[in-house]
This record gives structure tokens, sequence and C-alpha cells, in this order.
């Protein structure tokens, strides 16, 4: 055990004292900064943004002269000319807008948009919602129905989401558990993958130098890849602690000092509010260790059968097909239906539990399932660690050979 420790605190070490850990730590926080500091300066700077639009109406139907209001950035106004003369006019100012709307206006494309340069989008979609309702209005007093009444009358139903529990009824933000769900999904898929590959690049390079040959005469070649794939985790889980310090202080700063639109962050803390922080992260933690501890060994193992990581190619994608698989699936099905059956058989599967089951925490998942998931994440990392470390006894002192999948059985039947 103290060797494997001895390892473990080698791999940290070695790793948080380069100066790619210390920069890749501090730099996520200072691009978030900069990020907030040109959001901030494009919005108080940009004249486009607060430019105003004129809007120049030639209405030929009567029915919409008039009843067109002023938007935000849009103002209308009127015309008597004909269309032609209009566009000439248009031509001596490309920021005039020119809407003609014909005696006929019901065909599709029949009102038109006209300008110099290509309409604003938001513009456009404004034009055409007051159209709209202009036109229901009409068509309403048209058939007799008194519109001011319709108005009066009409509800603004707003729906609050509660969860029944045994404790009470609480509240329930199903848009922050869709956000957090997900997030948390692609979090932990890119982080098994990049540190992960740390660890198959780091067992390749010590092949490839033959440093491998001097450690494994002092350490089983088990308490080597254990000791590794440990160290690297620490690593993976330093840099993501400080990272969400740095950037939640970074957020902060960016509201009260730059002003900018609400911080993501910010906005995925206060949706934790409402469905248990404390669990999501402890629940992330797991998956991401024993998920990490899972597909790190498997890495390992890939990494001591080849020589240089061109070769890796055909042995990584069986080994990430699982994974890939369910990252795909859930921002779609999995977040949209996360008390599925298949949602909860990716959740007990070790190869797809890690993300399927960060889909499924904010939603509140039977605490039975989660016990299950749990158990399954354990018994999934010894037994691929297990079969991992027979490979790689074998693999991690052979040089010059190339592995192929029945090779890779041979080397795990072989006997101590």
């Amino acid at each position: 055990m103290n060797k494997v420790l001895l390892i473990i605190q080698r791999e940290y070490l070695s790793r948080v004292r380069k100066k790619a850990f210390v920069v890749t730590v501090f730099l996520v926080p200072v691009l978030l900064l900069a990020m907030y500091a040109v959001m901030y300066l494009i919005y108080k700077n940009s004249s486009e943004l607060n430019a105003t639009h004129i809007v120049k109406v030639i209405d030929e139907s009567g029915n919409f002269a008039g009843k067109l209001h002023d938007a935000k950035n849009i103002k209308f106004e009127n015309l008597s000319q004909t269309l032609a003369a209009a566009k000439k006019d248009l031509k001596k100012d490309e920021d005039v807008i020119l809407l003609f709307i014909p005696k006929s206006y019901d065909s599709p494309k029949s009102v038109q948009v006209l300008s110099e340069k290509k309409p604003n989008l938001t513009v456009s979609n404004e034009i055409e919602s007051q159209m709209n309702d202009i036109a229901t209005n009409n068509n309403m007093v048209a058939k007799g129905i008194d519109t001011a009444q319709l108005h009066n009358i009409r509800s603004d139903i707003s729906i609050a989401s509660k969860e029944v529990t045994e404790t009470g009824d609480k509240e329930s933000n199903i848009g922050a558990s869709y956000g957090v769900g997900v997030a948390g999904a692609i979090l932990i898929y890119l982080s098994l993958f990049i540190y992960g590959a740390q660890v198959m690049r780091g067992v390749i390079e010590e092949k490839t130098n033959r440093i491998i040959e001097v450690i494994v005469s002092s350490v089983k070649p088990f308490q080597l890849m254990l000791g590794k794939i440990i160290g690297v985790a620490l690593v993976s889980l330093t840099q993501f602690i400080l990272w969400i310090i740095l950037s939640v202080a970074v957020s902060f700063i960016a509201n009260k000092y730059f002003n900018a639109p609400q911080s993501p962050i910010l906005g995925l803390l206060s949706g934790l509010k409402s469905i248990q922080f404390g669990f999501i992260i402890s629940g992330f933690l797991f998956y991401f260790l024993t998920g990490f501890l899972l597909y790190s060994a498997l890495f390992a193992a890939v990494g001591s059968a080849v020589d240089s990581e061109s070769e890796t190619q055909q042995f990584m994608f069986p080994i990430t097909m699982p994974l890939l698989f369910t990252y795909l699936i859930s921002v779609t099905f999995l977040a949209q239906n996360p008390d599925s059956s298949l949602a909860f058989w990716l959740s007990v599967v070790p190869f797809t539990a890690p993300v399927a089951m960060m889909v499924r925490l904010p939603f509140d998942p039977p605490a039975w399932q989660l016990a299950i998931s749990m158990c399954m994440m354990v018994i999934g990392f010894l037994f691929t660690t297990w079969v991992a470390s027979r490979i790689y006894r074998v693999g991690i002192l052979m040089y010059g050979k190339k592995a192929s999948y029945s090779e890779l059985v041979k080397w795990f039947f072989y006997k101590e």
C-alpha cells in the first residue's frame, strides 16, 4: 500500500507542479473575465445595438396604417408615396426600412420588407407580430366580436411546479433541472475523455522511454497502474475545484463591475437552490471518480498495448462507444424522460451510468435506483481494473509488436 501511495504522490505532484497545469487553472477564469469585458464593451459602445430603425409604411389595404406602434429601437412612419417612388428614396438612406402592404395581403409573402441592406431579424419579427395582432383584431371586429371585452377577460396563468414529498411540497424548477442535468452529463463526458487520455499518454510515454522497466523492478504492474490512475484523478479533481471557485468569483466580479448579462454560472447556482446543491455536487464527485477510475483503467491497458498514440484508434472506439452513445441521447431523450426504462438501464450499466445518472440526478431518481447504480459503478470499476491489470502487466513490457484483440486475450490469460 505504501508503494501505491508513493506512486500517487509522484503522479500528483509531478503534474500539479507543471507550468501547464498552473496556466490552465487560471486560464479558464481569465478567459471568462475577458469574455464579460468584451460583452460589456460591445453592449456599451455599439451604436448598431442602440440604433433606431425607421420603418416607412405603405399600406394599400388601409387596415394597418396608424395601428403599428413604435417599439424598442423601431419607429414607424406612414407614407403616401407609390412603391416605385419609395424605392428610389430608399437608395438615399440605407438605414431606412420600407414596409409594403398590398391590398390583398393574405397570400404567402405578399407583404414585403425592403431595405438596402439585409433586413434586421428583430425588426422583421416585430413587424410580423404586430401585423398578425392587428389582422386578428380586424377579423374579430368583422365577425362582431368585442375585442375590448376579449382583452379584458384574457387570463394570465402562471404555473408553479412543486414536488410532493414525505416532508411536504417543495419548489421544483423543471428548466433548472434540465439545464443542470445536461451540463453535468457534458462535463462528465468531456472530463472522462480528457483525463483518461492523460493516463494513456503517460503510460505510452513511460513505455517508449523504457522508464517502466526500472519502475516495475520495484513495484507490481497493478500497483503502478492503480497509483497512476488515482494520482491523475486527484489532479483533475484539484483542477475542477479551483475552476469552480475562481469562475464563481470572476462571475460575481463581472456582474458587479461590468453590469454584464447574468453569468451562466450564477444562473446555474441560482437554479440549483431548488434542486439540492449538495446532492448534485456529491453525485457528480462520485460518478466522476468511479467513472474516471473505470475508464482510466481501460485507457491504461490500451496505452500499455501500443508503442505510439497513433496505434490506439482501433482500441479506443469500442471502449468509448457506450459513453458516446449515452452522451448523444442525453440531451434529446434522457433529459426529457429521466424516469423511463431506458434511462434506468443506462443508469445501472457501469459504462453508461456516469453520464446517464448525471442527467437524472436533478430530477430526484428513486433511492433504490441510485443505490443500485452506485453499487454497479463500484463493481464495474473493480472488474475493469482487474481485467485491465492483467493486460497491463504483459503489455507494458512488450516492445515492437503490434497488438491485436486476439493478442490482448492471450495476455489476459497469461499466468503470473
